[in-house]
Protein backbone atom coordinates (compact mmCIF):
# COMPACT_ATOMS: atom_id res chain seq x y z
CA UNK A 1 0.00 0.00 0.00
CA UNK A 2 2.75 2.44 0.95
CA UNK A 3 4.67 1.48 -2.18
CA UNK A 4 1.63 2.28 -4.36
CA UNK A 5 1.13 5.61 -2.58
CA UNK A 6 4.79 6.49 -3.02
CA UNK A 7 4.56 5.63 -6.72
CA UNK A 8 1.44 7.79 -7.18
CA UNK A 9 3.09 10.73 -5.41
CA UNK A 10 6.26 10.35 -7.48
CA UNK A 11 4.27 10.04 -10.69
CA UNK A 12 2.23 13.10 -9.68
CA UNK A 13 5.37 15.14 -9.21
CA UNK A 14 6.64 14.11 -12.62
CA UNK A 15 3.27 14.73 -14.26
CA UNK A 16 3.00 18.13 -12.57
CA UNK A 17 6.24 19.10 -14.22
CA UNK A 18 4.89 18.03 -17.58
CA UNK A 19 1.73 20.04 -16.92
CA UNK A 20 3.75 23.21 -17.36
CA UNK A 21 5.72 21.86 -20.30
CA UNK A 22 4.68 22.08 -23.91
CA UNK A 23 2.29 19.15 -24.30
CA UNK A 24 2.60 19.11 -28.08
CA UNK A 25 5.84 17.11 -27.91
CA UNK A 26 5.11 13.44 -28.70
CA UNK A 27 8.52 12.31 -27.40
CA UNK A 28 7.74 12.47 -23.67
CA UNK A 29 8.40 9.04 -22.19
CA UNK A 30 8.27 8.05 -18.54
CA UNK A 31 9.87 4.79 -17.53
CA UNK A 32 7.52 2.70 -15.41
CA UNK A 33 7.02 -0.99 -14.83
CA UNK A 34 4.50 -2.41 -17.25
CA UNK A 35 1.43 -3.65 -15.43
CA UNK A 36 -0.43 -6.84 -16.16
CA UNK A 37 -2.84 -6.64 -19.09
CA UNK A 38 -5.34 -8.67 -17.08
CA UNK A 39 -5.79 -6.17 -14.24
CA UNK A 40 -7.79 -3.09 -15.21
CA UNK A 41 -7.65 -1.59 -11.72
CA UNK A 42 -3.86 -1.82 -11.52
CA UNK A 43 -3.52 -0.31 -14.99
CA UNK A 44 -5.79 2.56 -13.91
CA UNK A 45 -3.85 3.14 -10.68
CA UNK A 46 -0.49 3.06 -12.47
CA UNK A 47 -1.36 5.01 -15.61
CA UNK A 48 -4.48 7.10 -14.96
CA UNK A 49 -4.82 7.93 -11.26
CA UNK A 50 -2.10 10.58 -11.30
CA UNK A 51 -4.46 12.87 -13.21
CA UNK A 52 -7.91 11.29 -12.79
CA UNK A 53 -7.43 10.41 -9.09
CA UNK A 54 -7.51 7.00 -7.42
CA UNK A 55 -11.31 7.25 -7.29
CA UNK A 56 -11.56 8.43 -10.92
CA UNK A 57 -13.24 11.73 -10.07
CA UNK A 58 -10.65 13.89 -11.84
CA UNK A 59 -8.85 15.16 -8.76
CA UNK A 60 -5.54 13.32 -8.96
CA UNK A 61 -2.38 14.79 -7.47
CA UNK A 62 -1.32 16.25 -10.83
CA UNK A 63 -4.75 17.66 -11.73
CA UNK A 64 -4.05 21.12 -10.31
CA UNK A 65 -1.02 21.50 -12.57
CA UNK A 66 -2.99 20.85 -15.76
CA UNK A 67 -4.56 23.56 -17.88
CA UNK A 68 -7.81 21.58 -18.18
CA UNK A 69 -9.13 19.53 -15.26
CA UNK A 70 -9.18 15.77 -15.96
CA UNK A 71 -12.59 14.25 -16.56
CA UNK A 72 -14.60 12.69 -13.73
CA UNK A 73 -14.64 9.13 -15.02
CA UNK A 74 -17.23 8.02 -12.45
CA UNK A 75 -20.08 9.86 -14.19
CA UNK A 76 -19.67 8.52 -17.71
CA UNK A 77 -22.87 6.47 -17.42
CA UNK A 78 -24.77 9.32 -15.76
CA UNK A 79 -23.76 11.66 -18.58
CA UNK A 80 -24.95 9.12 -21.18
CA UNK A 81 -28.55 8.53 -20.07
CA UNK A 82 -27.58 5.83 -17.57
CA UNK A 83 -25.63 3.68 -20.05
CA UNK A 84 -21.90 3.15 -19.87
CA UNK A 85 -20.48 4.41 -23.21
CA UNK A 86 -18.33 1.30 -23.77
CA UNK A 87 -17.84 1.89 -27.50
CA UNK A 88 -16.65 5.44 -26.90
CA UNK A 89 -14.32 4.38 -24.08
CA UNK A 90 -12.81 1.61 -26.21
CA UNK A 91 -12.32 4.13 -29.02
CA UNK A 92 -10.57 6.63 -26.73
CA UNK A 93 -8.35 3.93 -25.25
CA UNK A 94 -7.51 2.53 -28.67
CA UNK A 95 -7.16 5.71 -30.74
CA UNK A 96 -6.76 8.47 -28.15
CA UNK A 97 -8.68 11.70 -27.78
CA UNK A 98 -8.39 15.31 -28.84
CA UNK A 99 -9.16 16.56 -25.31
CA UNK A 100 -6.97 19.64 -24.70
CA UNK A 101 -5.52 18.18 -21.48
CA UNK A 102 -4.14 15.22 -23.39
CA UNK A 103 -2.08 17.25 -25.83
CA UNK A 104 -1.67 14.82 -28.70
CA UNK A 105 -4.27 12.19 -29.59
CA UNK A 106 -2.75 9.67 -27.21
CA UNK A 107 -2.55 10.31 -23.48
CA UNK A 108 0.53 12.56 -23.33
CA UNK A 109 2.44 10.67 -20.66
CA UNK A 110 1.19 7.09 -20.90
CA UNK A 111 0.51 6.79 -24.62
CA UNK A 112 4.04 5.60 -25.44
CA UNK A 113 3.95 3.09 -22.56
CA UNK A 114 0.53 1.70 -23.43
CA UNK A 115 1.42 1.64 -27.11
CA UNK A 116 4.34 -0.74 -26.63
CA UNK A 117 2.72 -4.15 -26.64
CA UNK A 118 4.43 -7.50 -26.37
CA UNK A 119 4.74 -8.80 -29.95
CA UNK A 120 4.53 -12.39 -28.68
CA UNK A 121 1.00 -11.66 -27.38
CA UNK A 122 -0.92 -10.14 -30.32
CA UNK A 123 -4.12 -9.83 -28.27
CA UNK A 124 -2.45 -7.77 -25.51
CA UNK A 125 -3.69 -4.37 -26.70
CA UNK A 126 -7.28 -5.60 -26.95
CA UNK A 127 -6.98 -7.27 -23.54
CA UNK A 128 -5.65 -4.08 -21.94
CA UNK A 129 -8.37 -1.95 -23.52
CA UNK A 130 -11.10 -4.38 -22.51
CA UNK A 131 -9.95 -4.72 -18.91
CA UNK A 132 -9.41 -0.99 -18.42
CA UNK A 133 -12.85 -0.30 -19.92
CA UNK A 134 -14.46 -2.88 -17.59
CA UNK A 135 -12.74 -1.29 -14.61
CA UNK A 136 -14.05 2.15 -15.61
CA UNK A 137 -17.53 0.66 -15.89
CA UNK A 138 -17.17 -0.79 -12.37
CA UNK A 139 -16.47 2.65 -10.80
CA UNK A 140 -19.54 4.37 -12.22
CA UNK A 141 -21.60 6.36 -9.69
CA UNK A 142 -24.81 4.62 -8.73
Amino acid sequence: MLKNLLFVVLAAAVAAGFGYADQSSPNVVIQTPKTSATDGKTMFMDYCATCHGVNGKGAGPAAAALKVRPADLTVLSKNNAGRFPATHIVSVLQFGTSAPAHGSAEMPVWGPVLGKMNPSIPQEKALRISNLSHYLESIQAR
